[in-house]
């Protein structure tokens, strides 16, 4: 196997097809174009949008300008003044059970679906400031615009936005899961550990024999003698005094003087 041998796999590699060059090829004559025609010339190319010379699609369609905001939020909007106007005609009901002749009246969207001033319920509801406002109303509404917050507030009222949860929430009296990070444990998969040969068995101590046994109780007994015996005859010494004691104590023996014969007159 040298250099020049090497050669591509079968098929990795394909001829290009030689279009033009006779017959035999295969591709000859019209050169796979066809019989004459607009794409059969030389740089006869047709736009897509081409139908043919009639007024093409996007030409037949109306120009549909401006701009739709996909996440825009179409309120059912009630002015102040309308509310204002309807309360002072009598079409709210009160509560009866509220004390004083001040109470505000609960306003809200199907209270004024009620009264006509709400065509749907299925879109959200929203007050908009436009009006005079003199009646205290405490009014439930999807979203208030700044001026209408203020007139109702003036007049002894109060307002209170409802809020669309934008995830789930636990629900009400169920007291919430508490969450416990736990720590990411590693499993360890035991391995076969391989067969270790058993411990052979330590050989058992020999019991004695009732023979052993008998000798061995006499040979105790006379131990035992000999060693009273010792204890007995062994005499108890007083500890020597200390060389201190030795010098202070005075001596009880007094010291003898050597007694002097007096010469006889034989003698002398």
């Amino acid at each position: 196997m040298k250099l020049h041998d090497l050669r591509p796999a079968e098929g990795s590699h394909k001829a290009k097809t030689r279009v033009g060059r006779g017959i035999a090829a295969g591709k000859g004559k019209t050169a796979g174009r066809g019989t004459k025609g607009q794409k059969a010339r030389a740089g006869g190319s047709i736009a897509p949008w081409f139908e043919g010379g009639q007024t093409p699609l996007h030409q037949r369609i109306p120009k549909l300008r401006g701009f739709r905001n996909r996440f825009k939020i179409e309120y059912e909007v009630v002015n102040v003044g309308a509310i204002a106007v309807a309360a002072e005609r009598g079409a709210f009901e009160t509560d009866p059970h509220a004390k004083g002749k001040t109470a505000p009246i609960t306003i809200n969207q199907d209270v004024l679906r009620a009264v006509g001033l709400v065509r749907t319920l299925n879109k959200p509801l929203k007050i908009l400031g436009s009006g005079e406002l003199s009646t205290p109303l405490f009014v439930v509404a999807d979203a208030f615009t700044g001026s209408a917050r203020t007139k109702i507030e003036a007049a002894g009222g109060s307002v209170t936005v409802l809020e669309v949860p934008d995830k789930p929430r636990e629900a009400l009296g169920v007291a919430p899961a508490v969450e416990t990070a736990q720590p990411d444990i590693e499993v360890e998969v035991p391995r076969k550990k391989a067969a270790s040969p058993e411990p052979e068995a330590e050989p058992a101590e020999a019991e004695a024999t009732p023979a052993e046994v008998t000798e061995e109780k006499p040979a105790r007994a006379r131990r035992s003698k000999a060693a009273a015996k010792t204890t007995d005859s062994e005499p108890e010494t007083e500890a020597a005094p200390s060389a201190d004691a030795a010098a202070t104590a005075e001596p009880d023996v007094e010291d003898e003087q050597p007694e002097t014969e007096t010469p006889s007159g034989d003698d002398v």
